[in-house]
């Protein structure tokens, strides 16, 4: 089985490409379902105060029997905590839910434009970082003017951006602007929560190379240089979505996938959205 890649952030610590992702994942089905894809062999684990799974998530890594330092794992500030000492606390919160000793990646998980200035919040971010309670810090669903003011006002650049891609959002001016500035992208909802499966230009692909539709839109993914985290409950979907580095797609399919653009989300837009 070909070895996940590693994606270098811009402090230095390296995430693997490939995540699982547990969105949506109900609690009293997480603990199980994320030891089933440490057990495939994924080491990137994705979830958010917002979930509500941190506690089993945890759990879960604990009880894999592996190393801790070989499980990157990633939470999100949440809405409702943006003010400076109210972010704070939120991070004292995951970090008693998770039972871990100390958080791979912290990320602000929406910029709310209205509702106050996530400068402030990013400002504590800062000092968790230099806390060392965490090896790396950033921000999701942020835009390039979003990033711009962060830029400007604070010192430590984010690490990551996790932003929804797809193939129908492929999101080309925020992903050029973070390779300009040195931001990892990551892309959550991958296949567009399924909208990109039956597509008939993925599906061709699909057919000649030998793979789903699911296998093909994530390695599109890969080839463009974002971390992807899929997410699934079923052991067979959990395998096939790790299934992606012993083949590859052409120059040519990865040009026509990115072609079915349509700036269509699933989710809210970065700049109405406010909690």
């Amino acid at each position: 089985m070909p070895a996940v890649p590693d994606i270098t952030l811009n402090n230095g610590v390296t995430i693997p490409q490939l995540g699982f992702g547990t969105f949506q994942i109900p609690p009293d089905e997480t603990r199980e379902t994320t030891l089933a894809a440490l057990e495939t062999g994924y080491r990137h684990i994705d979830t958010a105060e917002m979930y509500g799974n941190e506690k089993e998530v945890g759990q879960a890594v604990r009880d894999s029997g592996l190393d801790r330092s070989d499980v990157f794992v990633t939470s999100k500030l949440n809405n409702d905590a943006h003010p400076h000492d109210a972010a704070l606390r939120a991070f004292d919160r995951t970090m008693e839910e998770l039972g871990l000793e100390y958080l791979d990646l912290f990320l602000i998980h929406w910029p709310l434009p209205g509702s106050g200035d996530f400068v402030e919040t990013w400002q504590a971010l800062e000092e968790i970082y230099r806390s060392g309670r965490v090896k790396a810090i950033g921000v999701s669903n942020f835009q390039p003017h979003h990033l711009r003011r962060l830029l400007e006002s604070t010192t430590v650049v984010p690490a990551v951006n996790q932003i929804e891609v797809h193939p129908y959002l492929t999101q080309d001016a925020v992903r050029s602007f973070g390779a300009e500035q040195n931001i990892a992208t990551e892309a959550w909802s991958p296949i567009a929560q399924g909208k990109v499966l039956d597509d008939p230009t993925i599906t061709r692909i699909a057919e000649r190379v030998g793979r789903s539709t699911a296998q093909v839109t994530l390695r599109w993914h890969v080839q463009r240089g974002d971390i992807v985290f899929p997410k699934s409950v079923t052991q067979k979907r959990i395998q096939e979505n790790f299934d992606l580095f012993d083949f590859d797609l052409t120059d040519g399919d990865v040009a026509e996938i990115s072609a079915l653009n349509r700036d269509e989300r699933t989710g809210p837009d970065p700049d109405r959205f406010n909690g």
